[in-house]
C-alpha cells in the first residue's frame, strides 16, 4: 500500500482529475467530477487507532486512482468494529426482518457484545451467510419484482465490505454509470441524459433493457471480474458466501449458480461491477473506435439509454451489444429494447417523410418527449409515466384503508410526507401537471376514506379542500432545469 499523504494532497489530486479537459459539450454527460463526496468521505468519529476510518480508505482510494491494475491483497482489516457499528447505524430502522427474525430496534442487534462477536467471526472465517427471504413487490407494469430480504448480520457485514470496495471501484467506474453509486442520484442520471440530448446532434435513441438482469448474472464471471482488483481471498470468500447463501421462499431453500439477490445491500455493487466489465468498458471502447458520429451513453443499473448521430451507428451498436451481452449470460429484452428517431431534428425529419410525431421513451419513471418551448424552439420534455402514478395511488389507497379510523391529524401528517416525497422526485420542469394531478387524486382518496368512517359523514369537497390546504403541500416545481444543475456539478 502507499505511504500516507496529507488530505490536502489527495484533494488536489481529485480536483485535478475532476478538471481534466474532456470531450465537447455533448460528452459532458460522461466524465465524473472526481470522487469528492463519495463513500468514505463522510465524517465519522476518530477510532482509537492511529488513523480514522475515512483516512484509511483515502489511502485505498488514492492507490486505486494511481495504479489502475493494482490488486489489493489486504482489505479485510478495514472491516473494523467501528465500521460495522457505522454500518448498523446506517441501516433502515423499519426494514422487514430476514430469516433470522432480527429487526434493527432489537436490543441484541446493535449491542457492543454482538458487534464484537460478529467482527471476530468475520475476521476468523467463522461468519456464515444466511439465505435471503423472498418477498414480492408489485411493479408499475402489473408484474412482481422479487427482492430478497437479508438477515440483519448479513446487511451489516455487506454494507461494511461494500464501503471498502467502493473506495476502489469508484475510481474505476466510468462517468456514464449512475446507478446506486455514492454521491450520484437518479436525477443526476436524468440531468446527464437531458443535457446530452439537448446539446448534441443526437438523432436516434437506443432504449435498451436487459431481460431479468439480477437473475441472469453469472456468479462465476462476477467473481472473476472482482478478482481483477481484489486479491484478498478473504473478501472473495465473503462474496461467494453471499452468492451461495440461496433464497428461502415458502419454507423451501433454493441455491442457484446464477443471479444476485435483489434487495441485498451488496447486490447494487455486484451489479455495477458486472456491467462495468461487460458493458461500460466495451461501450466506451466501441464509441471511440467504431462510431462514425457522436455517441452518448447513460446507464442507471440495468437501464441503458444510448444516443447516436447516425442511424447506422445505432443499428451496429445494438447488434454488437446483443452479442456482447450473450457472451456473459445476459440478453436484451426483445419487447422493451427499441431504436427510435429522437432529438431536436426528429420532428422536422419525420414531417418531411410524411410520418407522425417522434416516438417517446421512458427512463427512470419519466417519459421523454420531443416538444417545443413557447417560442417554438425544440424543448426536451419529461412527463411522469401514468403507470407510476397509478401504482403509487394504489399503494396509498391500501394504506389509507389501514388508517381509516386513525385521527385526521395523524392521517394528514402521513399524507403530507407521502405527497412531499412524490414532489421531491417528480416536480421537475415541464412536468407541472403531474404534481397537481397527484395531489388531487390523493385528496379524493382521503375524502372517500373519511366518508367510509360513518354513513352520516358529510365530508363535502369544500370541507375536504380546506383539510387538503392544511395538510397537503401545494404543487410547485422543485428542481432546476437539467442543464443548470449539470453545469454546477460538472463545471467546464
Amino acid at each position: 500500500m502507499m505511504n500516507g499523504r496529507e488530505k490536502s494532497d489527495s484533494a488536489i489530486v481529485a480536483k485535478r482529475h475532476a478538471n481534466k479537459a474532456g470531450k465537447p459539450a455533448a460528452e459532458q454527460a460522461e466524465p465524473r467530477a472526481g470522487t469528492k463526496g463519495n463513500t468514505g468521505q463522510s465524517h465519522m468519529r476518530r477510532a482509537q487507532n492511529r488513523a480514522s476510518m475515512p483516512q484509511r480508505l483515502d489511502r485505498v482510494r488514492q492507490a486505486a486512482r494511481q495504479r489502475k491494475k493494482e490488486r489489493f491483497t489486504a482489505l479485510l482489516h478495514h472491516v473494523t468494529i467501528d465500521r460495522l457499528r457505522e454500518s448498523y447505524l446506517a441501516l433502515k430502522r423499519k426494514a422487514a426482518p430476514g430469516v433470522d427474525g432480527l429487526r434493527w430496534r432489537d436490543d441484541e442487534a446493535g449491542s457492543e457484545e454482538h458487534l464484537r462477536s460478529l467482527h471476530a467471526r468475520v475476521q476468523g472465517g467463522a461468519y456464515r451467510a444466511l439465505p435471503v427471504r423472498r418477498q414480492y413487490i408489485p411493479k408499475s407494469d402489473g408484474k412482481q419484482r422479487p427482492p430478497g430480504i437479508a438477515a440483519l448480520e448479513d446487511k451489516i457485514v455487506q454494507r461494511a465490505v461494500a464501503e471498502v470496495l467502493n473506495a476502489i471501484y469508484e475510481e474505476d467506474f466510468l462517468g456514464f454509470s449512475y446507478g446506486f453509486r455514492p454521491g450520484r442520484s437518479q436525477h443526476d442520471a436524468l440531468d446527464a441524459l437531458s443535457t446530452a440530448i439537448t446539446s448534441t446532434p443526437v438523432k436516434w435513441i437506443l432504449d435498451a433493457d436487459i431481460r431479468g438482469f439480477f437473475d441472469s448474472v453469472s456468479q462465476e464471471w462476477l467473481v472473476r471480474f472482482m478478482e481483477h482488483r481484489v486479491g484478498d481471498q478473504r473478501i472473495i470468500r465473503l462474496v461467494r458466501k453471499w452468492l451461495k447463501a440461496g433464497v428461502l421462499e415458502d419454507g423451501a431453500l433454493s441455491v442457484s449458480e446464477t443471479g444476485t439477490p435483489q434487495g441485498s445491500v451488496a447486490s447494487p455493487l455486484f451489479a455495477n461491477v458486472y456491467l462495468h466489465y461487460v458493458f461500460d468498458l466495451w461501450a466506451n471502447r466501441w464509441r471511440r473506435r467504431e462510431a462514425k458520429g457522436k455517441v452518448i451513453i447513460v446507464r442507471y443499473a440495468d437501464d441503458i439509454v444510448a444516443g447516436f448521430e447516425h442511424e447506422a451507428d445505432a443499428r451496429r451498436f445494438r447488434d454488437a451489444m446483443r452479442l456482447r451481452l450473450e457472451e456473459f449470460s445476459l440478453a436484451l429484452h426483445p419487447d422493451k429494447t427499441r431504436l427510435l428517431e429522437f432529438g431536436r431534428y426528429a420532428a422536422a425529419t419525420r414531417k418531411r417523410r410524411g410520418l407522425g410525431k417522434p416516438e417517446t421513451f421512458t427512463f427512470l419513471g419519466f417519459i421523454f418527449i420531443c416538444g417545443k418551448s413557447r417560442r417554438g424552439a425544440f424543448q426536451l420534455q419529461r412527463k411522469t409515466g401514468g403507470d407510476r402514478m397509478r401504482t403509487k395511488l394504489g399503494e396509498i389507497r391500501e394504506r389509507l384503508r389501514e388508517r381509516m379510523h386513525v385521527p385526521i391529524p395523524e392521517q394528514g401528517k402521513w399524507l403530507k410526507q407521502v405527497v412531499r416525497g412524490y414532489f421531491a422526485y417528480h416536480a421537475v420542469p415541464t412536468n407541472s401537471r403531474a404534481p397537481g394531478a397527484f395531489r388531487y387524486h390523493v385528496t379524493d382518496l382521503w375524502r372517500r376514506t373519511l366518508r367510509r368512517r360513518s354513513q352520516k359523514d358529510g365530508m363535502t369537497w369544500e370541507r375536504m379542500n380546506r383539510l387538503a390546504d392544511v395538510w397537503l403541500p401545494k404543487p410547485r416545481i422543485l428542481h432546476p432545469w437539467p442543464d443548470q444543475r449539470f453545469a454546477v456539478k460538472h463545471p467546464r
